[in-house]
Parts: structure tokens; C-alpha cells; sequence
């Protein structure tokens, strides 16, 4: 593996785009009508919607260093219609609402490049949908499952292709087939999340940064520089909420890794084809996700070290050398033609995970605490629709509004039971995900046509089904 790449420093995103200059900390005790702890996607989403709706309300956004800097400054740049936790929904609500739950968020991927384009947010946006590969008869099984899934949720507009016409829209190795959906987007993560906390301060939102909460309680969110007191404190923190104070146990801070090569040449590019830009993904127990960057890059990730014991987070975004080298030989087993590639960045971050893997958006009208994520990976379009429907919910409790089709979904108030305690958070994630890799091994070795039974093990262990 060539030496010399950039390990962490926040992300390639913000290596490409910069740092930016951060904002000042809160300068005392204040008051609003709604704080938001958390300047990632889900609290300048809700943000945003929150003063469109009405521009007089007193909004104020806390973030502990800048905004962007957890995983809405690292992640793949999927804005797709993903959204953790349908099928469980399902089962609790009927189909029916779980329905409605999938259509709301591919109508979500078309309502954030919207808005995108309305506020002339320049985020390296292309609409080419994503694409889901299978390179082994196991997966090939799960692949045409998951395509009739997909279509049994309403999906209509989804196709399946066979290896020919998978190699049409893009060359991997051994791919058999895949399933492509138009409802996705290649977005730069950085150039939304700058151009989102740019705009929000426009509208007269008041965002501090390098201000961490220590404390969220009802009616205020307390910090080392004073307390802001609001009628509505939204906890917009994903994957960084178990470091709030009662909080350690609520959602599991998972791991995931990137790379990203240097530029392409033509001739790489056009031995690999992808010239559709679709987010690329696979059908393996231990999946990856990939990105045609506009500059000509290929980003690539995956699980890597799963999980910090204690539910630790990193600083920088720096990732074990082992994790990196794992990326490059799923870059180089997908493209051959890349094996001298250089990798210019690595980094990692941190996801928010449930016991139930579910997302979910909630207000206590008893306590005006309002929360969102638990997106598992699919952030980036669900927590723009979990920043709608906050807004639709603040304004039901406060009378503004009535009921509306967001605040009907599914995932409104859903709760689950915690994440057990040390040393069996840390013992269950780390044999969750060896089990998922070596389901993946004996599946590629054995040729085998249905999924592993280990992988079937690793769901229940995971809390998945």
C-alpha cells in the first residue's frame, strides 16, 4: 500500500473544501424559543424549516466544535431514500405505514436538492440514483430479494440488471447483476453542511460553536458558558449523544471508515465506466459504499474497527492502518485496473445506532425535549426529513399548526430499551461484525447460493430481526 496519504484531519471533504472559520462560543445565559444541541444536518435542517416557517422565532444552534465536524463532515455523500428500521415499523404499524414512511423519504431526496438549489447551495449535487452490485451467488440471492422488497414497498420505478447490463453503467469484477433505484444522489458532505450553516445564520438563527452541552434538561440546555432557556430543546446529536450526561447507554456510536483515492486518469475511467455517477453499493454481510467524487476521486468505505469500548469517539478522524488497507483491497477487488493507485486521505467517524437499529424522531409535549437519528448510516437524506418533521411537530405542540402527513409517519415517538452495559456493548459489536465477515468469506469460498447461517446469527446478536 503506497505511504504518505493523509490520516484523518477531520476528512477528505473538509481537505478539499477547508476548515472553516469557527464561530464564536456562546457568550452567556440567553433565552429562545427553540435550542438545537447539535450543528450537524438533523439540527441546521431543523433549523432551517423552523425559521422558514416563521421568521420571528428565536432559534439558537449549540455545537461543541464546529458544525459539520461529526458525521455530517465525514460521511460517503449518499442523499438516498435508505431509512433505518422500515420493516420493524411494519410489524408494529402495517405496511401501510411503513409505506408511507418509504415514500416520504424518496419524496425527501427530491425536497432536499430543492432546497438546495433554492438557497444556491453548491454541493456537487448529481442525481444519478444508487447502485446495489452482487458478486457472488449468495449475494445474487439476496440482491433479487431485496429488488422485490423494495418494489413490495412501493418502489416501482426500481430496476434489476444482470451482469451485462451491470457492466454497462459500470465495470466492478465478478459482478453478477444489481439492483438500481433513481431516488439517490451523489452530494461533497462538507460543501452541504457549510452552505446549510451559512444559510441558517442568514435567516437569523444564532449558531455557537466550540460551545459543548453538558447537561440537557427540560426547558434548557446548560454549557460551561452559560444556559440558554427555551420552551423547545431538540437533541440533534446522533452519533455523539452518548457523551451527554445520562445518555451513554442510548445509542451505540458505531465506526465507519473512508478512503479516497488521488484523481483517476481518463483511461482508468474509462476502463471502469461509471459515467452515471449512481452512489455505489454492494450486497455483502459487511457492506461497502462508494462515491464518483466531482473531482475525479473515488471515496470508498466501510465498517473497519466497529466500536470503541466505553462508546469513545475520536478527535480527528484518524483510522487504524489495517482498517485503511482493508478499504484498498475492496477498492482493488472491485477495480483491478486501480491496483497502483494512490490513496491521498483516510479518515473515520461515528453513527448513531439504537438497540433496534430504527431511526426515529420524537417531542415530549410533557417535557418540550424533542430528539432525532439513529440513522445507522442513512443519514443524510433522513435527517432532513427528521428536521421537517421536527418543525411540523414543535409547531402541533405550540399550537402554530395541526397535525400534519410528517408528524403521522411511523417513526414519530418511537422508543427502545437502552444498549446493555461493559464490557457486553463492546463484546456483542465486535462479534457482530466478525461474524458478518466471516459469513462474507465462507459465502465467497463455498460458492454457495444462500446467505450464511452465520450472518443469520450476527442479525439476532445485532437486535436487527
Amino acid at each position: 500500500m503506497s505511504s504518505g496519504f493523509v490520516n484523518g484531519g477531520v476528512s477528505f471533504w473538509y481537505a478539499d473544501d477547508g476548515l472553516p472559520a469557527v464561530r464564536e462560543p456562546l457568550p452567556g445565559d440567553t433565552t429562545a424559543d427553540v435550542v438545537i444541541v447539535g450543528g450537524g444536518y438533523t439540527g441546521l435542517w431543523s433549523a432551517y424549516y423552523l425559521k422558514k416557517a416563521d421568521p420571528a422565532l428565536r432559534v439558537v444552534v449549540l455545537e461543541q466544535r464546529f458544525c459539520g465536524y461529526g458525521a455530517s463532515g465525514r460521511n460517503g455523500g449518499w442523499l438516498y431514500n435508505g431509512i433505518a428500521g422500515r420493516d420493524r415499523y411494519a410489524k408494529l404499524h402495517g405496511r401501510d405505514a411503513a409505506v408511507r414512511l418509504q415514500r416520504a423519504m424518496n419524496a425527501t431526496v427530491d425536497e432536499a436538492v430543492r432546497a438546495l438549489a433554492d438557497e444556491g447551495i453548491d454541493a456537487d449535487v448529481h442525481r444519478g440514483g444508487v447502485l446495489e452490485v452482487a458478486r457472488t451467488p449468495a449475494q445474487a440471492a439476496r440482491l433479487k430479494a431485496h429488488h422485490a422488497h423494495e418494489l413490495a414497498y412501493g418502489e416501482t420505478d426500481r430496476e434489476l440488471y444482470g451482469a451485462r447490463e451491470t457492466a454497462e453503467r459500470i465495470r466492478v469484477a465478478g459482478a453478477v447483476g444489481s439492483s438500481w433505484t433513481p431516488h439517490g444522489a451523489r452530494v461533497h458532505p462538507v460543501k452541504l453542511v457549510k452552505g446549510l450553516a451559512a444559510t441558517v445564520e442568514a435567516l437569523g438563527v444564532a449558531v455557537y460553536e466550540s460551545t459543548p452541552v453538558t447537561e440537557i434538561a427540560p426547558g434548557r440546555a446548560v454549557t460551561p458558558y452559560g444556559t440558554v432557556r427555551a420552551p423547545y430543546v431538540l437533541r440533534c446529536t446522533e452519533g455523539f449523544t452518548a457523551g451527554l450526561k445520562g445518555q451513554k447507554r442510548t445509542w451505540l456510536p458505531m465506526n465507519s471508515s473512508l478512503i479516497a483515492t488521488e484523481p483517476l486518469t481518463e483511461a482508468q475511467w474509462a476502463a471502469i465506466g461509471w459515467d452515471g455517477r449512481e452512489a455505489l453499493g454492494d450486497m455483502a454481510h459487511a457492506y461497502m459504499y462508494a462515491q464518483r467524487t466531482a473531482d475525479g476521486r473515488i471515496a470508498i468505505g466501510g465498517r473497519g474497527v466497529p466500536y470503541r469500548y466505553g462508546s469513545r469517539t475520536d478527535h480527528d478522524g484518524r483510522t487504524q492502518r489495517a482498517t485503511v488497507e482493508a478499504l484498498r483491497e475492496i477498492l482493488v477487488g472491485f477495480f483491478p485496473a486501480l491496483a497502483g493507485t494512490r490513496i491521498a486521505h483516510a479518515w473515520s467517524g461515528v453513527l448513531g445506532v439504537p438497540r433496534d437499529w430504527c431511526a426515529t424522531v420524537t417531542l415530549d409535549r410533557a417535557t418540550g425535549l424533542g430528539w432525532a437519528g439513529g440513522y445507522v448510516g442513512s443519514g443524510v437524506a433522513t435527517a432532513h426529513l427528521a428536521g421537517r418533521t421536527l418543525r411540523d411537530l414543535v409547531r402541533l405542540d405550540s399550537g402554530q399548526d395541526g397535525p400534519t402527513d410528517l408528524t403521522d409517519l411511523p417513526w414519530v415517538g418511537h422508543r427502545v430499551r437502552r444498549w446493555e452495559p461493559e464490557p457486553l456493548r463492546w463484546l456483542g459489536v465486535q462479534g457482530m461484525y466478525a461474524t458478518y465477515r466471516a459469513a462474507d468469506r465462507r459465502e465467497t469460498e463455498r460458492h454457495s447460493t444462500g446467505s450464511s447461517r452465520l450472518a443469520r446469527i450476527a442479525d439476532r446478536v445485532a437486535g436487527r430481526h
